[in-house]
């Protein structure tokens, strides 16, 4: 959204032990650190204080979607402070525990363990699961594959990836991959998360950069709702509602153009606004040199 990118607060993370247990410290005010499994986790649902009610004027829309949209936006305009106060403040958390280490796993590469929280975070639809899951593990793929890990990478397709993947193709696909690997960058581990957040419903983990989205569908239906819409995007506002005047409409004669003998059938400017090119019924073409708004002069005559 124009500035850095920034990502929620993670947590600090210990191995799972045998036991399925792990411990969490110096959690931040977005994350309610609890101690146990990531089924403990789900099971204790977060204390939203101020979480009911609506905002706004019409009252459709819910104030704690709102606060957690505006939360998301800090976040991800990289105001990290503002983003743990206003959390703190409103008692209304961006994530639950479980979903924060969920996305913790996904971006430390935890693969195994994101696979059994994703289990936990609320999903009701099992083909969400599934495909979820296939990401994941295709993830794991590649990144064996780039660790020289061919070994590896062949036994999660075999073994894991099958289970979750009934497109025939893309396991075709995946398999040539162990014969010509490609190559990874630094933010695959990111654009994993992207996609699962599309997969994963926005009630369960809110989309990434959602306010911009809102505002961006809000000045387009303005736009096109202006019936003398004759300005440039960059140049409407967000501070006020938009309309253009018939003002701003061209409406004053400038210049009569009148090298042509007959009706003038076609009219078309340069994309750099320097030459106007007309046609005219009496079957000549000709290109005008644009000098100033209010001097043009004929160039070439076809």
């Amino acid at each position: 959204m124009g500035g850095v990118e920034d990502e929620e607060p993670a947590l600090k993370r210990t191995k799972l032990s045998a036991t399925g247990y792990f411990s969490l410290s110096n959690c931040s005010s977005s994350v309610e650190c609890v101690v146990g499994s990531s089924s403990d986790l789900m099971a204790r649902p977060l204390s939203n204080e101020g979480d009911d009610g609506v905002v706004g004027s019409k009252g459709i829309i819910k104030r704690g979607e709102f606060v957690r949209i505006i939360t998301e936006a800090l976040y991800s305009l990289g105001y990290q402070k503002s983003g743990e106060n206003l959390e703190e403040e409103s008692g209304i958390h961006l994530n639950s525990s479980v979903v924060n280490l969920f996305k913790q796993q996904i971006r430390a590469g935890d693969w195994e363990e994101s696979l059994a929280t994703l289990r936990n975070i609320g999903l009701e639809d099992e083909s969400v699961v599934r495909d979820a899951s296939f990401l994941i593990l295709e993830q794991k793929f590649f990144e064996l594959l780039d660790g020289d890990k061919a070994a590896d990478a062949l036994n999660t397709l075999r073994n894991e990836i099958t289970q979750h993947c009934v497109d025939s193709t893309r396991i075709r696909e995946l398999s040539s991959c162990l014969v010509s690997p490609r190559g990874q960058d630094g933010s695959s581990r990111s654009k994993l998360l992207e996609k699962l957040q599309k997969l994963i419903p926005p009630t369960i983990m809110i989309p990434e950069k959602r306010l911009e989205q809102l505002v961006e569908q809000a000045i387009i239906l303005q736009r096109e709702a202006c019936s003398f819409h004759n300005i440039l995007d960059k140049e409407m506002s967000l501070y006020s509602d938009h309309h253009c005047g018939k003002s701003q409409i061209p409406s004053r004669t400038l210049q009569i153009l009148e090298a042509h003998d007959d009706e003038v059938w076609f009219v078309q400017f340069s994309h750099d606004g320097k030459y106007l090119a007309t046609a005219s019924k009496d079957q000549t073409a000709i290109i005008w040199e644009v000098i100033s708004d209010d001097e043009i002069y004929a160039s070439v005559l076809f």
